[in-house]
């Protein structure tokens, strides 16, 4: 065995490891004095030990016998410099990827509480880019309010004062109004589902119009992934029973991106609060209804308590999807596998996200009814067409108003026009089956547009 006699014996050296072990780690050994090559096996004896006398190499023809002649010792030693050398340059070439680095860490903040559901999609997603990386990046997951107020993560991420957000498009409307078509929008747009909204942003440009939009029309230092989606939201809670559109006027009620234009249109007084203001302000009675996610969601906010009336479903915000948002000088530093990484956990968590939601929503509905006396109303279909018709009066106005806003209204609605009537004549409509297997059950007690619900049964009288 070759290795290197640095004038002492490595294993009786004060303090660490051997001159090898250091070389195999990388270690530069320039401390080191210089070195003369020997070859020794390396369980031989200290002269402590019995073996030979410390300051005298080992002699060639005792590791080999049959090196006999002094020349032959020579020529031998020879080699094993040129070996020694060509072997020290391979300790010292190793890869640079090959040397452990440092974990990239990721501060992330969520626009949602940590009781909303949706910060379940922001820690699942944070979850999976720190499993599949390996520990070379890890991402640290916070919800609102961590660092930054909710409204102001696309600011923060921007500036470097966050490294990235999970977030709503919708937010952003007060930027730019083009920034609620990649929320939700009425009717779709254009009578598109989650499953449709979800194609035309992967296969009809979507993701690369929204990334223009935050680089180039709103000058963002962001890259940004659509994240979990987002289900069809009710028409809202109300603590008083609606029948028709009139019973929307003079009505303060909470709303958020183009769905606050849209019910200023039917005569709301609308108020713009974020997810963690809207039950408190409905307890004050600064808001008389609102609207805010999904039963899972809403029951964990507390609407159950200030509010009985809830309506479903609603047209105003069917599909859509949360959104990742990167520091772009953050993301260019990333090496392409772990970018890969990035963006498979985004679309991972959509799935996981939506499944989860479907299983959740159904139970927390028998919930909200069973523990909690809530009683779910049918929306008059008068209302939902309305909401429609509303809509398209707020984006014809934005069409004429914003080029960027045009593009992609113009690009949803091409896509739109070929997919939707597709998937119409090609999908069984949903009710018929349903209706076929549970139409009679009613396991939600729904309240049927148009009417009222059932008083609470009298007492009777206790007996004497």
């Amino acid at each position: 065995m070759i290795i290197f006699d640095y004038g002492w014996r490595a294993r009786v050296r004060e303090g660490g490891e051997s001159p090898r072990i250091l070389l195999t780690k990388g270690i530069k050994l320039g401390k080191y004095r210089p070195f003369v090559v020997s070859a020794f096996p390396p369980w031989r004896k200290s002269a402590k030990e019995g073996g030979r006398p410390e300051g005298k190499k080992g002699d060639l023809h005792q590791i080999f016998p049959g090196v006999k002649t002094q020349k032959e010792v020579e020529e031998m030693r020879k080699m094993f410099v040129v070996l020694s050398a060509i072997a020290l340059a391979a300790a010292f070439s190793v890869p640079a990827g090959a040397v452990e680095q440092k974990p990239i860490v990721w501060k992330m903040q969520s626009t949602w509480t940590a009781a909303d559901n949706h910060q379940v999609g922001a820690n699942g997603f944070a979850e999976k880019v720190n499993a599949m990386a390996g520990g070379r990046l890890k991402i640290e997951m916070s919800a609102a309010g961590a660092v930054v107020p909710a409204f102001e993560v696309l600011d923060a991420v921007h500036k470097g004062i966050l490294d990235g957000g999970h977030a709503w498009p919708g937010y952003w409307f007060g930027k730019h109004p083009a920034a609620t078509l990649f929320s939700s929008v009425a009717g779709g747009p254009f009578g598109m589902d989650n499953l449709d909204f979800l194609t035309w942003l992967y296969k009809g440009g979507g993701v690369k119009l929204y990334n223009e939009l935050l680089q180039n029309e709103l000058k963002m230092n962001v890259v940004a992934f659509p994240a979990s989606g987002e289900t069809a939201e009710p028409q809202g809670w109300f603590k008083k029973p609606i029948t028709d559109v009139k019973s929307f006027r003079g009505l303060k009620f909470r709303a958020a991106g183009a769905a606050a234009e849209v019910f200023k249109v039917l005569g709301m007084s609308v108020v713009i609060l974020p997810g963690g203001e809207i039950v408190p302000a409905l307890q004050r009675g600064v808001i008389d209804a609102g609207e805010f996610s999904d039963p899972s969601a809403d029951m964990k906010m507390g609407f159950q308590d200030v509010a009985k009336y809830y309506y479903n479903p609603g047209v105003h915000q069917p599909t859509g999807m949360m959104e990742i948002l990167i520091n772009k000088k953050k993301w260019d530093e990333l090496t392409p596998d772990l970018k890969a990484i990035v963006e498979y956990a985004a679309m991972a968590e959509q799935q996981a996200f939506d499944t989860h939601m479907i299983d959740q929503n159904s139970k927390d509905m028998q919930i909200l009814i069973s523990k909690h006396g809530v009683k779910v109303m049918e929306t008059p279909r008068e209302i939902l067409l309305e909401v429609l018709k509303a809509w398209d009066k707020v984006a014809e106005k934005y069409v004429k108003e914003n080029a960027f806003f045009a593009k992609v209204y113009a690009s949803q609605k091409e896509f739109a026009a070929r997919v939707v009537p597709y998937r119409r004549i090609a999908h069984p409509p949903y009710d018929l089956a349903a209706d076929y297997y549970w139409g009679a059950a009613n396991p939600y007690q729904v309240t049927k547009a148009g009417k009222l619900p059932a008083a609470a049964p009298a007492k009777a009288p206790a007996k004497k």
